[in-house]
């Protein structure tokens, strides 16, 4: 099942075309002449008259002759085309379905929330009217199932841990494999996936408040991380500032306390207290 063009032409032509032959057989049956002809003509005005069709902006009509579908009109306007069929309307207009909130397993195991918005439209009008039962239908079901089998590929935080992708820290990476993965599953209803976009993405309940404590613990150890580093940082540049700039001499001992002093007061969140050491007091 394909989409195809159908015959069709100026609705206003056809219009004046059809008016004609009403007054050409309703002529000819009053003045009496060939009558078995009028009736002829009047019968094919009457089925040229049926055929008259009206298609909106961003509309279509698909045409099936007793059953067979022998093509579709896509352009807006009035038009004559083929009597004796039935035109069934099909719209061409960008839509959104915004997706349940869904509770799946991540890579990891996890339980997590998630949805999203797929904005779609329909390319091909043949297959989304005779290829499925219901395409609305079939869109919605074949989101949610692309949602739960993409989120199920990516685990929701890797913590710091490597570099792999993640549905919290690389949205538009999972987004664009949620598209791809959804148009191949509504080729078949002659569908395009235009976008998609996560809307919803948190823990499930039951671990929520456990991940957010492991979140704000990882937060943590990255601070100390820096914190340290920056510490060794500035002890190394003192200790060679005083070794370059002054004479000063500082025995290995004198070193380790030095270092010792510099990071606990850097390191320390509540602050250290000076100590003034005024000498040893001889008796």
């Amino acid at each position: 099942m394909k989409e195809r063009n159908v015959f069709h032409i100026n609705g206003y032509l056809g219009l004046l075309i059809v008016l004609a032959l009403f007054i050409v057989g309703g002529w000819m049956a009053f003045e009496g002449i060939m009558i078995p002809l009028a009736v002829i003509i009047i019968i094919l005005a009457a089925l040229a008259a049926s055929s008259l069709t009206i298609i909106s902006p961003n509309q279509s009509k698909v045409l099936t002759f007793f059953g067979r579908y022998i093509g579709t009109i896509r352009e807006a306007g009035l038009y004559l085309t083929v009597p004796l069929t039935n035109k069934s309307t099909v719209s061409l207009r960008v839509r959104n379905f915004n997706s349940a909130i869904l509770k799946v397993n991540d890579l990891q195991g996890n339980p997590v929330e998630i949805a999203a918005v797929i904005v779609f439209k329909v390319v091909d009008t043949s297959k989304a009217l005779f290829s499925v039962e219901d395409y609305e239908q079939f869109v919605e079901i074949q989101s949610e199932s692309a949602i739960r089998h993409v989120a199920s590929e990516y685990a929701y935080d890797n913590f710091g841990d490597g570099e792999a992708l993640t549905l919290r820290s690389n949205p538009t990476e999972v987004s664009n494999h949620l598209t791809e993965e959804l148009q191949e599953r509504l080729d078949v209803a002659g569908v395009k996936i235009i976008e998609t976009r996560l809307t919803h993405l948190a823990y499930a309940t039951e671990i929520a408040s456990a991940m957010l404590q492991r979140q704000q613990s990882q937060a943590i150890l990255s601070a100390r991380k820096i914190i340290v580093e920056g510490a060794v940082s500035i002890t190394e540049g003192a200790i060679t500032r005083l070794a370059n700039e002054t004479d000063l001499e500082l025995s290995d001992n004198q070193k380790l306390q030095l270092i010792n002093n510099m990071m606990v007061s850097i390191i320390n969140e509540r602050g250290s207290q000076p100590v003034i050491n005024t000498g040893k007091i001889e008796s």
